[in-house]
């Protein structure tokens, strides 16, 4: 899972920077430091790279305003935050900026590794990829999850990682109920309080997305999960 991945690692502390560095070229990844958001940005735009680990609290750019830059090149690529603080509503930014993972100062180095080589594994093995000719007509879209492309007459979106997982999900339950548990299992790997508001957020998205479609949407089972209604 290390082998071949690079990871852009941005973190202001120059101790700890360093030390989180070495640790993870030992366990196999390249790494590309940072010591800003700004040089992270630069650093980003050098060469492509597998996953990013963001410091929140950077001086120049924060790790937010870095990963919404981020975002507008890539929707796909992995991003985890560090913070020292532990407030819900940091957290809740984090994942609505379509972070994947959130840790939390001080944290073990076994802790962080562990955490990216999960989100490594759910953003990109070959079990994760639907067969090539599988596609779902929903309405006036046609959803491919292997190009994650949600299209009409009008033309094509390009979906996230998590927003063609989930939306592929919906779909093989479609007009069932699709549990909570079982989404936030398939498509974040565990299920918690955090997950569960991001996977919230991405249901929004996933509802403006459908926006136009007749006879097409998601709706909400209290405490239970969501249901794609189609006809």
């Amino acid at each position: 899972m290390s082998e071949g991945k690079t990871i852009l690692l941005v973190e202001d502390d120059v101790n700890l920077g360093m030390v989180l560095q070495e640790s993870l070229e030992m366990t196999g990844f390249t790494v590309l430091l940072a010591r800003d958001g700004e040089e992270g940005l630069e650093r980003y735009r050098e060469q492509p790279v597998d996953l990013c680990v963001l410091d929140v609290m950077l001086p120049r750019m924060d790790g937010f305003a870095l990963a919404a830059a981020i975002r507008e090149d890539s929707a796909d690529i992995p991003i985890i935050f560090l913070t020292a603080k532990s407030l819900k509503e940091d957290r809740i930014e984090g994942f609505r900026l379509g972070g994947d993972d959130y840790v939390t100062k001080p944290f073990s180095m076994e802790e962080l590794i562990l955490r990216i080589q999960a989100v490594l594994k759910r953003s990109g093995g070959p079990d994760q990829q639907p067969s090539p000719d599988m596609t779902y007509t929903l309405g006036e879209y046609r959803f491919d999850p292997r190009h994650r492309e949600l299209s009409t007459g009008d033309g094509v979106r390009k979906l996230t990682g998590k927003e063609s997982e989930l939306l592929r999900l919906l779909c093989e339950y479609r007009n069932r109920l699709l549990p909570r548990a079982t989404a936030l299992k398939q498509v974040w790997g565990e299920d918690t309080f955090f997950t569960g508001r991001s996977m919230d957020v991405y249901i929004t998205k996933l509802r403006k997305h459908l926006g136009g479609a007749k006879n097409v949407e998601i709706i909400n089972v209290h405490g239970k999960g969501f249901k794609m209604i189609t006809s």
